[in-house]
């Protein structure tokens, strides 16, 4: 029995680390959400500040008759976008820094700019070297193996309950009963019992048979979680191939020759030879893809915690479902 309870114990232990690394995991990525949100709410920030100038450059452009009266409305229209869309990113700001303060324990913390960059280094996570560091430390393993080990001890138990245990006792006592002969009382006297329960008929097999088949049910469960944390690996990690994949084509790519083609309409514009509404297209298009890009940095760090901490998420919601192992 107490080696059943030292399995629990190993087993609650195990719990308690996998809970912890999913609070860790969860602090972490609510960072680089919260870094996310704020250099979104940057660039929506600018943009309208621009779209609203454009506004402006319309309309003087309309006075002295170098732009028509469609052109001002759609430099409007996407004024008003561009202040949507820096009033949405705000609240999304607001929310997941709410959520961060949340988690770390502190709901009153007041928002404040975050240390670090998006744009860190990323460490190299090669598939099968992630593989064995999982298999090899993941919580989730070590608690279905303390639940084998324990229903090993707990088979063991079942084999030897049915086996008696020798009763004896022994003592000292005082017989007030009384003699024939003067009365008197026999006083003190010893006495010792020896006795043992014979079961004719009771092995435990009934406990037995449960134990061992609680036994099976735990070593199947090891190799469940085995191929739970393979199959889960595989999609985390096919994950982070395609952000990482996603980000570099964003950055060395694609918002390179977005920021050229704006800078050609705009010099463009400023020698006459194009219209202003290319140049608030080519802008927004730079912008919006400076965001996407953001995104997809933000993404790529998600992974990036959750490979390296074990694919352990969902740090608050999974304490509701804390429980402790039963006897």
């Amino acid at each position: 029995s107490r080696s059943v309870f030292a399995q629990e114990e190993r087993e609650a232990e195990a719990e308690a680390e996998t809970q912890k690394f999913r609070v860790l995991n969860a602090v972490r990525l609510l960072y680089y959400r919260a870094l996310g949100a704020e250099q979104r709410l940057k660039l929506r920030a600018d943009l309208a500040g621009i779209a609203r100038e454009a506004v402006e450059v319309s309309k003087q452009l309309f006075n002295v008759g170098q732009a028509d009266q469609p052109d001002l409305l759609e430099a409007e229209v996407e004024a008003q976008r561009a202040e949507l869309a820096q009033m949405t990113a705000q609240n999304e700001q607001e929310q997941v820094w709410r959520q961060l303060a949340t988690v770390v324990g502190q709901p009153s913390l007041r928002r404040a700019p975050l240390a670090g960059s998006l744009d860190q280094a990323l460490p190299e996570l090669p598939f099968d070297a992630i593989l064995e560091s999982l298999l090899r430390d993941s919580p989730e393993i070590k608690m279905a193996q303390a639940r084998a080990a324990r229903a090993e001890q707990a088979v063991k138990r079942a084999r030897v309950e049915w086996i008696p245990n020798l009763i004896l006792r022994g003592g000292l006592r005082y017989n007030r009963e009384l003699l024939e002969l003067g009365l008197k009382p026999v006083g003190l006297e010893g006495f010792a019992e020896v006795g043992v329960r014979l079961p004719l008929f009771d092995r435990n097999q009934g406990n037995v048979d449960a134990a061992r088949a609680e036994l099976e049910h735990a070593r199947s469960e090891i190799e469940r979680v085995r191929l739970s944390l393979r199959s889960r690996l595989a999609s985390v990690h096919r994950d982070y191939l395609d952000s990482l994949a996603v980000a570099h084509r964003y950055r060395d790519e694609i918002l390179p020759r977005a920021q050229r083609a704006y800078d050609l309409y705009l010099k463009s514009f400023r020698q006459l030879a194009a219209a202003y509404p290319q140049v608030l297209i080519a802008q927004r298009t730079w912008f919006q893809l400076q965001a996407e890009y953001v995104e997809s940095r933000v993404n790529l760090w998600g992974a990036v915690v959750a490979l390296r901490g074990l694919l352990l998420m969902n740090g608050v919601d999974v304490g509701a479902g804390f429980s402790r192992p039963g006897p």
